[in-house]
């Protein structure tokens, strides 16, 4: 349902959506987050249990088309993969890359939202139960864009309907690797990623693996997307 509405604009599903007290559209940037409920989930490799308010996070990562409607807005500066500065047609669905930390935090900042943090991030992949991927305790590459899918690029964000999480979000593993708001070490500059991207081994793939990178880095497969307090 969420897939139809945040990409075909559909009617119906645009119906649907207002029904569904878990789901709901951002008023700024349009894009569809999910409810994740307040309460306590196993965190990291060792499944520490953790307590988190709730919060809403976007169903999908922002893509190109949603960069470019901040880019637009703002004149920010647009991602260097974009011809002449403008989003490519052909890669509109596409999480958007080459950003560096600064850059998903100024997008959040205009959207009126934040940059999950590591355990929201976490939580929302694994679900309460602290699954081990998103879909469940079997490590299914075919069901996320990693290095062993033989891609080699990212792919449109509603592709991987099977490996969704229990909260109903989107390529929380593979495609890109998506930035956090947690810093690895208070005024380090470094800060925490999440998910693996396409170039990544499937064995990087679990949303409790940890990879971090300097503020300034940006890459071919590295975007984000973003949250906030319920």
């Amino acid at each position: 349902m969420t897939e139809r509405a945040a990409v075909e604009h559909d009617e119906r599903a645009e119906e649907l959506l207002r029904r569904d007290p878990s789901t709901r559209r951002h008023p700024i940037d349009g894009k569809v987050m999910a409810l994740v409920r307040e309460g306590i989930y196993l965190s990291g490799p060792d499944n520490r249990s953790v307590w988190l308010e709730p919060f809403l996070i976007d169903v999908y990562p922002t893509t190109n088309e949603d960069y470019a409607k901040f880019v637009l807005a703002t004149r920010h500066r647009p991602p260097q993969h974009w011809p002449d500065g403008h989003c490519p047609v052909t890669l509109a669905t596409h999480p958007v890359v080459w950003v560096t930390w600064h850059d998903a935090t100024a997008y959040a900042r205009w959207a009126g939202k934040g940059l999950p943090s590591a355990r929201q991030w976490e939580k929302a992949a694994r679900g309460q139960r602290g699954r081990v991927y998103p879909w469940g305790n079997e490590p299914t590459a075919a069901k996320a864009n990693t290095a062993e899918a033989g891609i080699d690029a990212t792919t449109p964000v509603s592709r991987y309907q099977s490996g969704a999480s229990p909260f109903g979000i989107f390529d929380m593993c593979g495609n890109v690797w998506e930035w956090c708001s947690t810093e690895e070490d208070p005024g380090s500059g470094r800060y925490h990623l999440k998910g693996s991207a396409f170039t990544s081994p499937f064995e990087r793939a679990a949303p409790s693996l940890l990879n971090t990178a300097a503020a300034s880095m940006k890459d071919n497969d590295t975007g984000f997307r973003c949250a906030t307090p319920a």
